[in-house]
């Protein structure tokens, strides 16, 4: 049956007759427009300005001063930055871990036991408290007269408490255990996801085939995993290489005796903020992005090399 055409009201399409027959062509865009706008203005814009700053002598107050690469020069011999990028890479520890832990975790909580519900509420509390919350509360445990000490002092384990935080050997791996008792929960979320999708066929067939639950659970849970693992990498490896809250907190804004707990992040700050070398620590940041970049990048082919040997 013909479907009658009728015509347009008076005026309608005469109006922007240009734009009317380039829409079907505009409409993408305008659509990505609103998105566009808002990574230019935060993403885009913010980098280019740091680019910049990173050539400048900048204090925040007087104008940027142009040196070009005296600032990446600078970053080169100074030991401190590399102090920082160790810390940083060392801090990297705390990825496998977190991964095992909370894949570890899923596997437990994905089943129907009584109380269930309230255990996954409970270790999801870490994931949703406020970081400096939860690095004061850890400063106050691992204070010479705080709970770690009075357990240990008990048991007959010291003899003495220990000033953990002001030790420059404690410092970090107090933070990387902060950090994995923090994010072990919110990733646990994202394998318990991943597991709610594997069929449950599959478990089945294992057994049948004589897996026991550790086998079933490395031949079929790990592989259907792949996604999330190789997601969770990524953010917690950036995240890793960003942390900031933890020392901060840990180490009442010092960055530890002698540098211990300086982390890349932590360095900026204290460069652009402390200092007031807004210029130097523009740098910084550069060499953060670049790092970043190539360790993503990096990490992603070796994950996918690996899930498909």
């Amino acid at each position: 049956m013909a479907i009658e055409s009728r015509p347009l009201p008076p005026g309608r399409g005469r109006l922007w007759p240009g734009l009317r027959r380039m829409s079907p062509r505009l409409d993408p865009y305008l659509f990505l427009a609103p998105a566009l706008l808002l990574v230019a203005i935060f993403v885009i814009y913010p980098i280019g300005t740091v680019i910049y700053y990173s050539f400048t002598d900048f204090d925040l107050i007087t104008e940027p001063q142009w040196v070009g690469l005296e600032n990446y020069t600078r970053l080169l011999d100074d030991p401190t930055f590399w102090k920082a990028l160790t810390n940083s890479l060392i801090y990297l520890i705390a990825t496998p871990t977190l991964i095992v832990l909370s894949i570890g975790l899923a596997i437990v909580v994905n089943r129907r036991l009584p109380g269930i519900g309230l255990f996954r509420a409970l270790y999801y509390v870490p994931a949703v408290s406020g970081s400096i919350a939860i690095g004061i509360s850890w400063r106050w445990l691992f204070d010479r007269n705080g709970f770690v000490n009075s357990i240990l002092v008990s048991l007959g384990i010291l003899d003495r408490p220990v000033q953990w935080l002001s030790e420059p050997d404690f410092v970090l791996p107090i933070a990387i255990l902060l950090t994995v008792w923090a994010g072990v929960g919110y990733y646990a979320v994202i394998f318990l996801a991943g597991l709610q999708n594997v069929p449950e066929e599959l478990y089945d067939a294992a057994e049948i085939d004589g897996a026991n639950s550790l086998q079933k659970h490395w031949h079929v849970s790990i592989p259907a995993l792949r996604p999330q693992i190789t997601f969770v990498a990524i953010i917690s490896s950036l995240a890793a290489l960003k942390v900031f809250d933890e020392i901060y907190v840990l180490t009442n804004r010092t960055g530890g005796i002698l540098d211990s707990g300086v982390t890349i992040v932590f360095y900026l700050w204290k460069q652009a903020f402390t200092l007031s070398n807004a210029g130097y620590a523009s740098a910084i940041a550069m060499a953060l992005l670049v790092i970043t970049l190539a360790f993503s990048v990096g990490y992603v082919r070796v994950l996918e090399r690996r899930f498909e040997t």
